[in-house]
């Protein structure tokens, strides 16, 4: 079994696509003002036009029981890190090391916790 999408509901779109497109780096595989796609290399990222913004928008939600939070990964952290936070993306979790991996923490524009990770290879 694999994953094959994920939906990421969102509060308006032009937004979300600008900031998964635009920021994260997500190649657009089709945009509509309901639906949009972006195809990666594991699985699509779907965003899914929602009437109402994320309640649980604030620090407190990163691991509310019910809610997800989707992963990325990157090939260079620092540089990627560098570019979210220039373009005033909230970052919750400073790039650091855990489970063998550099991971940090951001928020997308309805609030959503995404990580975001470089793999460190022991020599």
């Amino acid at each position: 079994m694999r994953v094959k999408y994920t939906i990421v509901f969102v509060s308006d779109m032009k937004r979300s696509v600008s900031f998964y497109g635009d920021l994260l780096g997500l190649p657009l595989k089709f945009e509509s003002p309901e639906w949009t796609e972006f195809a990666t290399d594991g699985a699509t990222v779907a965003l899914h036009a929602s009437e109402e913004a994320n309640p649980d928008s604030d620090d407190q939600a990163h691991t509310v029981a019910g809610r997800c939070r989707p992963g990325f990964c990157v090939p260079n952290l620092d540089a990627f890190h560098e570019k979210l936070v220039g373009n005033g993306v909230r970052c919750v979790e400073e790039p650091r090391e855990l489970f063998g991996a550099r991971i940090a923490q951001y928020l997308d524009p309805d609030g959503l916790p995404i990580s975001v990770s470089e793999e460190t290879h022991s020599p």
